[in-house]
């Protein structure tokens, strides 16, 4: 039996006839199979275009205490009802605007040695905004928090339409899969003869999650500046595992 180590640390056991590469090693392969006509080389591949989010997403919510539940529900829905208005106001369409999250709890005071006991409510509304014009996205948080909202997360940076993104990735991956397979072909004296198969191991459509941001209304309200909100770049990539025939 020999060895070849590639590109990466990735390896490929020539065994007879039998050849397995990986271009992922975080990913592996099953073992290669022998065919009567040649042999078996197993590649996965990762394809990669960058672009520039056009979509925002943030969470912007109203968190209102009482001593009753019904006034804490009250209080809130006042102020929930000027957050949306605000919104907008500042050009957001109602279709971008969805509640995400609505919750009553009761507040509790802990004695020792005590059952504990209730003293008032809390009350929460979330709404999720989709900002599809990203530069203009902060004037309008601190026109949130200026209409009552006192808690805002997010900035979620994504693409609206990643389909055509996605495609040049698959594209690349399998560029890749093929290039990386003629290496090892050549590696071992063979050349690729054909593929044999091709699946689909996932993607990512460029979604950029990023770590909640919280916004004190005092300060926002004081703020001479609009808060800024900036898109960066986004990786868009897609996953394939290809199987190609050597001979």
């Amino acid at each position: 039996m020999t060895t070849i180590t590639g590109l990466g640390g990735a390896a490929a056991i020539l065994a007879g006839v039998t050849l397995a590469a990986t271009a992922t090693a975080q990913t592996p392969l099953p073992m290669a199979t022998v065919v009567p006509d040649g042999t078996i080389l197993d590649v996965t591949a990762t394809g990669r275009v960058t672009r520039v989010p056009d979509l925002a997403t943030v969470r912007a919510g109203v968190v209102t205490q009482n001593a009753t539940a019904a006034g804490a529900l009250s209080e809130n829905a006042q102020r929930m009802t000027q957050v949306v208005r605000a919104l907008k106001s500042a050009g957001i369409a109602e279709r971008d605007i969805a509640t995400s999250n609505v919750s009553l709890s009761p507040q509790y005071r802990y004695t020792d040695n005590q059952p504990p006991v209730i003293t008032g409510y809390q009350a929460s509304n979330t709404v999720s905004v989709k900002f599809r014009d990203i530069a203009k996205s902060g004037p309008a948080l601190d026109a949130l928090v200026r209409s009552g909202a006192n808690q805002i997360d997010g900035p979620s940076m994504s693409l609206s339409q990643p389909d055509a993104a996605l495609d040049e990735a698959r594209t690349d991956a399998v560029k890749t899969a093929r290039a990386r397979a003629t290496l090892y072909a050549q590696a071992a004296g063979m050349t690729v003869a054909r593929i044999v198969s091709i699946e689909e191991a996932g993607d990512n459509d460029g979604s950029r999650p990023q770590p909640p941001m919280m916004l004190q209304r005092a300060a926002m309200a004081e703020a001479r500046d609009f808060t800024p909100m900036l898109a960066g770049e986004t990786d868009v990539t897609a996953m394939v595992r290809v199987r190609f025939l050597l001979k």
